[in-house]
């Protein structure tokens, strides 16, 4: 399991790439952890692939994940991602990847 840290300033993202394999039916999850609120996570939108550049069936997919530091909200969030297949809930992930953030908070004034 990989574990990172990264640091974000409010509204600041950080795009984490993580390879699936789709193909053998496991997804990403994710749960945060921590101070949830400062920290969003959504899945970015597939980039198109070239024509006639599918990949070959069973080949491992690349997944990328947007984690967007929430404005005016400072804290420290862990985000556990696990690769599982969701028809079996009872077993162990095939992987996880661990990513600590720290949000800055807003400092000053005027």
């Amino acid at each position: 399991m990989e574990v990172r840290s990264v640091v974000l300033g409010p509204e600041e993202s950080y795009e984490l790439r993580l390879t699936g394999r789709g193909a053998r039916g496991y997804v990403w999850t994710w749960q945060v952890t921590g101070d949830a609120d400062a920290v969003t996570v959504a899945e970015a939108p597939g980039a198109p692939a070239a024509a006639g550049a599918a990949p070959p069936p069973g080949a491992p997919v690349e997944r990328t994940y947007v984690v967007r530091a929430r404005p005016l909200v400072g804290g420290r969030a862990r985000i556990r991602f696990a690769q599982v297949r969701p028809p079996y809930p009872d077993e162990a992930p095939y992987d996880e990847f661990v990513l600590d953030v720290e949000v800055a908070a807003v400092t000053g004034g005027t």
